[in-house]
């Protein structure tokens, strides 16, 4: 195998929520990643605004045909990454006005680039509301990663309705961070572990030549930031000679009040220039940010360039430069301090090439092949948590010829604290809808699975209880026989069905109006589960039974699903058609090539009559109702 082609190959979508025209870092990040990945045997697919009529138009045709013949596309992403152009985009960005959601044919081409392409990952850079990036979170039914560049504290503070977005954001199943102050500030409006992987930079090849000194600064700071640089100029000697250049996509121009001397010393230059041609040139680099929009990439690539920095003395420079170890630093503010650096390194050219050589260790370490080392490993992480089935498995091969049984996975007797359905009447019920098999699930109780087991006539129970954990939500353990305790950890919980020879299966995971695992807590025990309820009627809201899906789907957890009926008019509203099994290991085997057929009673109906046999009748009354429906269940029994 060839150096940094990897064993397994990938299926990726690079998300940027910047028009792929627009040159920015983002953009920079992603095509240097998607190409190298593609270079590594991955099929990558960059998914990003355009403003490109043309590209917008054949990618939405690229999506169409994939519905029919997605490998094929894949195919072609191998040769190299394959641009997909969704349409114009208005993105996140300090200062600019933001619409507030994305325009519906935008959201649409996302999504149905997301359905038609089957991916193994999809890499959102800034994720942030109304953008691309975000969309493409919304409708992935991939592994996300999410990837935080440069947001500034204004972004994240003006993010609308921030329990929404820490709603989607917790569908990443990793983050990153382009440096440590980045992953600090994102952190404090959006908790999760960040992993920073540095940026890396095209190396400038470095242009010898002689003549004065070349100081740039590139101005994409706040104002005050070119304020300071030009007061400190003014105390720096003419001899040695030196020049100045400030760079700025922005038009500047010289201000009025800049010192007659300075004039035909200072250059201000715009887009014509590019950064990269400024920093081959430039001997020192200075970046005089009071920290409202401090510009750590711009020192990524300075760096890169063999420059040497000169920066103020903030959290996302200090980092790069190890605390003044590559560069020379001053305190935001301080003009006579930057003075004295420059005049410094403009007169001792032994000192600046001393600093030069210092960051020699840094800038081998900016390569984007190392980038995508780091990258790749998170990849690698992730896609080794999904969950494998051994096509061979000869336990599979042994059902193949048993016949197949309708199953009801999720539901409860009066053994329950807020069911009132007696164990013959649930029994009686299972037969008449024609069950093959149920399991009974009482809360923090087996009892009920127990009298149902024995009292079972042509209906196979399985033993179980769903548990409810010390505030991680509730877990369902199938073929145990020992009552489990309430109030342990989801960790002891599980360790606890395990131990009796049990499956781990996971209800209603993602369903906020229930007690469930959050994503963080259903992540640290994602090797111990067994099955997930994709499917569940009694969950109120569609999007909760969809996340579940996604989740069974993108770390190929056997889907289950269950009625969670509390009456049953509920029972076998959804069922799971899968081969007749025996045990637990027969039961995992015919899961995993099981049908789920949805046929939901009325969730109005069913809690209603919920609430009338568990509430609104008092306790003669509901006794005396509980035995007029066992004496019929018998009688039809």
């Amino acid at each position: 195998m060839l150096p940094g082609v990897t064993a397994e190959r990938l299926a990726i979508a690079q998300v940027s929520p910047f028009a792929w025209e627009a040159t920015n870092e983002v953009n920079e990040y992603v095509a240097q990643i998607a190409a190298e990945l593609s270079r590594r045997g991955h099929r990558v697919v960059v998914i990003a605004p355009s403003n490109s009529n043309e590209l917008v138009r054949d990618s939405r045709r690229e999506i169409r045909a994939a519905r029919d013949h997605p490998q094929a596309l894949l195919e072609r992403a191998q040769e190299e990454p394959l641009a997909l152009g969704v349409g114009e985009v208005l993105p996140f960005a300090a200062g600019r006005r933001r619409a507030s959601s994305l325009p519906m044919d935008v959201a649409r081409t996302i999504e149905d680039a997301l359905t038609a392409i089957p991916l193994d990952v999809v890499h959102v850079h800034e994720p942030f509301a109304p953008s691309a990036s975000s969309a493409a979170l919304r409708h992935s039914r991939a592994l996300n990663v999410g990837s935080f560049h440069a947001p500034t504290e204004r972004i994240l503070s003006t993010q609308l309705a921030r329990p929404l977005v820490e709603l989607l954001f917790s569908r990443l199943d990793a983050r990153t961070a382009s440096f440590p102050a980045t992953r600090d500030l994102v952190q404090r409006y959006f908790p999760g572990d960040y992993r920073v992987i540095l940026p890396g930079a095209q190396p400038a090849k470095r242009r010898a030549r002689s003549g004065p000194i070349e100081i740039v600064m590139v101005a994409e700071e706040e104002r005050a930031a070119l304020r300071l640089f030009l007061r400190a100029l003014r105390a720096v000697p003419a001899e040695p000679e030196w020049r100045a250049t400030v760079l700025s996509s922005r038009t500047l121009a010289a201000p009025a009040t800049l010192r007659h001397d300075l004039i035909d010393r200072v250059r201000f230059i715009g887009v014509e220039h590019t950064e990269s041609e400024v920093l081959a040139s430039a001997d020192i680099v200075v970046l005089a940010s009071e920290g409202i929009r401090p510009t750590p990439g711009t020192l990524v690539r300075a760096l890169a360039a063999g420059a040497v920095p000169v920066t103020s003395r903030l959290a996302p420079y200090d980092e790069l430069l190890s605390e003044g170890e590559y560069g020379l630093e001053f305190e935001p503010g301080d003009a006579e301090t930057l003075a004295a650096h420059l005049t410094s390194l403009i007169a001792e050219p032994e000192l600046r090439e001393a600093r030069r050589a210092s960051a020699d260790p840094i800038r081998a370490r900016l390569s984007w092949t190392r980038v995508t080392d780091e990258v790749e490993e998170v990849y690698t992480s992730l896609t080794a948590r999904r969950h494998l089935a051994d096509s061979s498995d000869p336990v599979r091969k042994r059902l193949a010829s048993r016949p197949f049984i309708d199953v009801d996975l999720h539901m409860h007797t009066d053994h329950s604290y807020d069911c009132a359905t007696p164990v013959e009447v649930l029994l009686a019920h299972a037969r008449a809808r024609g069950l093959g098999a149920i399991a009974v699930t009482d809360h923090n109780e087996v009892s009920g699975a127990h009298e149902a087991r024995a009292k079972a006539d042509g209906v196979k129970v399985i033993v179980a209880e769903e548990v409810k954990t010390a505030g991680q939500g509730e877990v369902i353990g199938l073929f145990i026989e020992e009552k489990i305790p309430r109030g342990m950890t989801l960790q002891e919980t599980i360790a606890e069905i395990k131990r009796q020879g049990g499956l781990v299966y996971v209800p209603h995971p993602f369903d906020r109006l229930h007690s469930v695992p959050d994503y963080e807590h259903l992540l640290d025990v994602l090797d111990d589960v067994d099955a997930i309820e994709v499917f569940n009627p009694r969950v109120a809201i569609a999007e909760f039974n969809e996340e579940a899906v996604r989740f069974a789907a993108k770390y190929r957890i056997p889907a289950g699903a269950g009625s969670d009926a509390h009456v049953p008019q509920g029972l076998g509203s959804v069922r799971i058609r899968m081969r007749d099994f025996d045990g637990p290991d027969e039961f995992m085997a015919a899961l995993r090539d099981a049908d789920i057929v949805r046929n939901p009673a009325s969730l109005l109906y069913v809690q209603a009559l919920k609430f009338l046999q568990t509430k609104a009748l008092p306790g003669p009354a509901r006794r005396a109702s509980r035995e007029r429906r066992v004496r019929r269940a018998t009688r039809k029994s």
